[in-house]
């Protein structure tokens, strides 16, 4: 079973139809246990750093997700969900984010804010991503302390990792929920993965 995090910030509704349209048995949950269980875990989101982190916190699922990211079972984050997994966000000063990933969160310096819309995505092999395009909506961007995790670029104002993955975490900046086919394709290589 995948188990899609519902901290109350993001589209999970968005998520469980892209999985259903692939015909993939998915709960959106925030129980501790299901998500322990799960054989797959996805963690959307949309909106603050700070804001994620505390529902989080409040849900008490902040030791659940380090225990499952430990796990060596397959995880996705998403948007928020991926900037979440690194240590610190210019969004939120003096918040802690989940930490598992080493690196920070910087607010892009050029162009207009939020990037809202479709940009081009340059996989740096090897990848689960093909060169495409995805749906984006963000402000900020990752900056992993290991240039070897980011597994694609995308360019706004500057170029910056928007795909990461590390052992079974995989992480995007874009939307593949709102990335119609391109989007699709990337969750069938990541459920197989």
């Amino acid at each position: 079973m995948i188990a899609i995090i519902d901290c109350g910030i993001g589209n999970v509704q968005s998520v469980k139809n892209a999985l259903d349209c692939l015909g993939v048995e998915s709960v959106i949950t925030s129980s501790a246990s299901n998500i322990g269980a799960a054989d797959r875990v996805v963690l959307p989101g949309v909106g603050a750093f700070g804001a994620m982190m505390e529902a989080l916190r409040e849900k008490g699922l902040i030791e659940v997700l380090k225990d499952y990211l430990s796990s060596g079972k397959p995880f996705l984050g998403i948007c928020l969900g991926m900037q979440a997994l690194f240590e610190t966000s210019e969004e939120s000063p003096g918040v802690s984010g989940l930490g598992v990933l080493k690196g920070s969160v910087q607010k892009f310096n050029l162009g207009k804010v939020p990037q809202m819309g479709w940009n081009t995505i340059l996989p740096c092999p090897p990848s689960l991503l093909a060169k495409g395009y995805g749906y984006f909506a963000n402000s900020y961007y990752v900056v992993p302390a290991d240039p070897a995790i980011v597994t694609a670029t995308s360019e706004y104002g500057c170029s910056f990792a928007c795909t990461v993955e590390s052992g079974s975490i995989t992480a995007v900046q874009f939307h593949p929920e709102k990335s119609g086919d391109y989007g699709l394709q990337f969750l069938e290589r990541w459920l197989l993965c």
